[in-house]
């Protein structure tokens, strides 16, 4: 009896521990997604929004002289209907891992091919395209890092890496 009475409360503590560990936690940077029409051209773009929380961003917690997924969690992800142009260079339709490597002066932004991995760890190889684009200081701090596309036009816009004080526009051209 003693032996069928502890397997019935083990039966219900598993349970029990399964119910609880199922449930869903908050991440610390949440998920966003953004879906921009960009003349005839579909761009999403999924990445995870850190904040500031009282830290100073460039140069510190995002180092100058390497690699960043450029967000939180995961790489960015950003999802190109047709073929485009990152800053004039030809970029296939397709899904890209958006990888930075931000500096003072200049920032190296890279696309690779996005694969199941999500680019948890960052493994050197050669990006499908890489670009190099100026940051700006802005007047203001944003405390979530931010993606934007802006300065919307028939062919062509602006998309921004936004955080801190520090905005690194990156122009798009479509067909």
């Amino acid at each position: 009896m003693k032996k069928i009475a502890l397997f019935g409360l083990l039966l219900v503590f598993a349970f029990a521990t399964t119910e609880i560990s199922a449930q869903e936690r908050r991440a610390p940077s949440p998920g966003a997604k953004l879906e921009q029409k960009v003349g005839l051209t579909d761009v999403t773009i999924e990445y995870s929004r850190p904040s500031m929380k009282d830290r100073k961003i460039m140069g510190e917690l995002v180092p100058y002289g390497s690699i960043w997924r450029t967000g939180a969690n995961t790489a960015t992800k950003i999802t190109f209907s047709d073929d485009v142009t990152i800053e004039g260079k030809s970029l296939m339709a397709g899904s890209y891992a958006i990888l930075t490597m931000p500096g003072m002066d200049s920032w190296g932004v890279m696309f690779y091919k996005f694969g199941e991995a999500g680019f948890n760890t960052y493994v050197e190889k050669e990006p499908d395209l890489k670009v190099m684009v100026e940051p700006v200081k802005i007047d203001c701090n944003v405390e979530s890092f931010l993606i934007n596309v802006d300065e919307l036009r028939d062919n062509s816009a602006s998309i921004q890496f936004i955080w801190e004080n520090t905005m690194v526009p990156v122009s798009l051209g479509v067909k």
